[in-house]
């Protein structure tokens, strides 16, 4: 069975940092895309970071910059790494793997950032 757990998640202040980590099992990390996904309240989900497993990486144009997505294939956690923070960053944060074309998501973990 596959569970994709984040953690991570918190009160921070405009300007600061978080890190967030996504514990996966039941799937080997280095064959599967990964991605992290947030969703504002009243808003939808939208994609901010994708890790595919042959390296390459891509960032919603308001996370360039400032956030950073990494794995470690041998301890089968993905990463994303946030920066300079912004109250518009506020939102429940999903990691996402597609693993085989199948689609698996973890239960999000909240980040809040107060201005």
């Amino acid at each position: 069975q596959v569970h994709l757990v984040e953690s991570g998640g918190g009160l921070v202040q405009a300007g600061g940092s978080l890190r967030l980590s996504c514990a996966a099992s039941g799937i080997a990390l280095s064959f599967a895309n990964m991605a992290w996904y947030r969703q504002a309240p009243g808003k939808q989900r939208e994609l901010v970071a994708a890790s595919t497993s042959g390296g390459s990486t891509n960032y919603a144009d308001s996370v360039k910059g400032r956030f950073t997505v990494s794995r470690d294939n041998a301890k089968n956690t993905v990463y994303l790494q946030m920066n300079s923070l912004k109250p518009e960053d506020t939102a429940v944060y999903y990691c996402n793997g597609n693993y085989y074309g199948v689609n698996y998501w973890g239960k999000g973990t909240l980040v809040t950032v107060s201005s």
